[in-house]
């Protein structure tokens, strides 16, 4: 065959891998559709077991072996080199309460495009692959977030997952079990990959096609449970009340504050409230309690602390204001920490080898691969959001830029796979 139609048929293949990718993404985004373009498939739920299910039959009917462990993480195993442990990458399939199409899915099925490519040609491999689906990562039935990446790196024990319940007083081991992914499988990682999109527009602003993400920022998630008494919102006088809706307004306006007096400083805080339960919720009672998540971030750990510290001394002067107690219920706290030098420099050799440009970012959310480099080398990596948009039913990524991230991340397997990374 001569240069030319050797050429022809590299292009040919590469097409229809595009395309075999993208008629995937599309048939994926149909579980838990909602009519807005986005998703809304939460942890255990009927849409995301679909989801699951899908994405089993996918990867079968390209050889892999599909396995869950205790808490509902999804392996579909490739193996190359029996005996030898797994390069593991991945991300999620749940999703936020009308979330994007993107946001954690594109990652697991970037992952399993790459490993069914690199089936085709694995010859040098060192080790094994595995695609992994991370149970309950977005932590909005079932808190805390990264639940399933948490277990598995041995941060949560698995039986207090389990018993984890919903507002609905469903526990996760009700949840797998109804849909049918839970088991006792367990896997030797010898070093972790994951791509996501941005979810901030730093890229798209920069003009770049791939970000290598260097570290994460520290967070500190707290939920607090403000405490008043119940009365009628007319007879009541304001003197003689103990508004826990006041008081937990109150908090949220004191983590803005804190946020606002970090901003010009070279490590900004980030603050936010959310999952406020009002109770009793009603239009002429005085609530009771407010139950309600506040969470803080910073990339320096001496900025975040002093942060921290400032919030829960404004606690103290907001309970004597509303006349409330407010009591701190359980937390979730990960560390502003680098991720691989060696690894972002042989993920910038393969962007260069395809020529497409790339720069170093920061993560400001939390992804599954905050818990795995804590246990074994890993990459992360960006591809572009269109405006920055994310947990939002308009969250974009175009699809060259997807397409984009599939070949860089296909590249970046095959080196890792040959033993260039550990």
């Amino acid at each position: 065959m001569s240069t030319t139609s050797t050429t022809a048929a590299s292009t040919s293949e590469h097409s229809e891998a595009a395309r075999a990718f993208l008629a995937d993404f599309r048939s994926m985004s149909t579980f838990g559709a909602t009519s807005g373009g986005g998703v809304d498939r939460q942890a255990g739920t009927a849409a995301d077991g679909q989801t699951r299910n899908w994405f089993r039959g996918l990867v079968e009917g390209h050889g892999f072996e599909v396995r869950y462990d205790a808490v509902g993480n999804q392996f579909a195993l490739l193996e190359l080199v029996p005996g030898a442990p797994y390069v593991a990458m991945g991300s999620h399939l749940d999703s936020q309460p009308l979330g994007g199409r993107f946001d954690g899915a594109y990652g697991v099925l970037t992952a399993a495009h790459a490993a069914i490519r690199l089936k085709e040609s694995a010859a040098g491999a060192k080790f094994n692959i595995a695609v992994i689906n991370w149970f309950n990562e977005e932590g909005c039935r079932f808190k805390p977030s990264m639940m399933g990446s948490s277990v598995f790196t041995g941060k949560l024990p698995a039986e207090q997952v389990l018993e984890t319940t919903d507002p609905h007083g469903t526990t996760v081991r009700e949840a797998l079990e109804s849909i049918g992914t839970i088991g006792d499988f367990s896997l030797d990682v010898a070093a972790y990959l994951e791509i996501h999109i941005e979810q901030g527009r730093s890229l798209e602003d920069d003009g770049l096609v791939i970000g290598l993400v260097e570290s994460t920022w520290g967070a500190n998630k707290y939920e607090f449970i403000v405490h008043g008494e119940q009365a009628h919102t007319g007879a009541t006088v304001i003197a003689d009340r103990r508004d826990a809706l006041l008081g937990a307004s109150l908090l949220v306006a004191a983590a803005r504050d804190i946020a606002d007096e970090f901003s010009t400083d070279e490590h900004a805080v980030i603050t936010s409230c959310g999952e406020f339960t009002v109770f009793p919720n009603s239009p002429v009672v005085v609530a009771s309690r407010v139950n309600l998540l506040v969470d803080l971030r910073s990339t320096d750990p001496d900025v975040l602390a002093t942060a921290d510290a400032e919030l829960h001394r404004r606690v103290a002067a907001i309970e004597a204001r509303a006349n409330v107690q407010i009591e701190r219920g359980a937390e979730h706290v990960w560390a502003s920490k680098a991720y691989d030098a060696s690894g972002m420099e042989l993920a910038a050799a393969s962007a260069e080898k395809l020529g497409l440009p790339y720069g170093t970012v920061r993560t400001l959310a939390g992804h599954d691969s905050t818990n795995m480099k804590d246990i074994v080398p890993t990459i992360m990596l960006f591809v572009p959001s269109v405006e920055g948009i994310s947990h939002n039913e308009k969250e974009l990524t175009r699809d060259e830029d997807m397409l984009s991230g599939v070949d860089l991340f296909t590249e970046l397997l095959g080196r890792v796979a040959r033993g260039e990374f550990v």
